[in-house]
């Protein structure tokens, strides 16, 4: 169910696979719903049940309770008491707030390890652009998505901040949502890669000036966009 102003979910629901149950339930289930809020099977707006989803997912209603008090926090559903529990909209002042975290963050990732390129991240991250070639070419946007952030976590893992990463996608629920209703928009991928080929050759080449500058312009591609983005999503965009 969804609310009437929002437009047709182009984006596939994935069958929910049968979780684990005791202590393990509970994050399970909120990996696959934030998956799926995220990738937009699940629209704002969508009301989503407890009893439904306990029983999609094959788990008591404490795990589904327990996941959705973490999706509120991260501003991913709204809970209205005694009434309902819904998939937010996407806010825009989280999503900015997101992405300055996120570009104060790569920008100086980018340009430490660029002082010091290291060979075998330099091959993880090109292994990343071929995947991310192939991916484009099969137009599977799912994966497609999915190796972004990939290639993005090998940057943090390289630098030795993977808390940041964490925290990160904590905080980017909402430009991610962004990022995914703009990534089906023609050249797109096309640019997203080029400018991961971009940033790895300049680190590569230890340029860190434009390793950054490839950065901060593949960063701020999706929020230059958001007025196209509302009018083909009605609804679905807030702020």
């Amino acid at each position: 169910m969804t609310s009437s102003s929002t437009a047709p979910n182009p984006f596939p629901v994935p069958v929910a696979e049968r979780l684990e149950r005791g202590r393990q339930a509970a994050p399970q289930v909120f990996e696959r719903m934030r998956e799926a809020i995220l990738s937009l099977a699940l629209t704002p707006g969508t009301v989503l049940s407890r009893n439904a989803l306990a029983a999609q997912y094959g788990v008591s209603s404490t795990p589904v309770r327990d996941a959705l008090m973490r999706l509120e926090e991260e501003g991913l559903v709204e809970v209205f008491p005694q009434h309902a529990t819904v998939v937010s909209a996407i806010d825009l002042t989280l999503a900015r707030q997101a992405h300055f975290l996120r570009r104060s963050l790569e920008l100086e990732l980018v340009r430490d390890l660029s002082h010091a390129p290291d060979p075998r991240l330099i091959a993880r991250l090109k292994a990343c652009l071929a995947e991310q070639q192939a991916l484009m070419e099969a137009q599977d946007v799912e994966a497609f998505a999915a190796a972004d952030q990939v290639f993005h976590r090998h940057l943090y893992e390289a630098g030795q901040m993977q808390a940041l990463w964490t925290l990160v996608r904590s905080r980017s629920g909402h430009i991610d949502r962004l990022r995914r209703l703009h990534l089906p928009t023609p050249g797109k991928a096309q640019n997203i890669l080029q400018h991961h080929t971009w940033i790895v050759e300049a680190i590569a080449a230890g340029d860190s000036d434009r390793a950054q500058q490839h950065l901060r312009d593949h960063l701020s591609g999706t929020l230059a966009h958001v007025d196209e983005i509302r009018s083909r999503y009605p609804g679905y965009v807030r702020g």
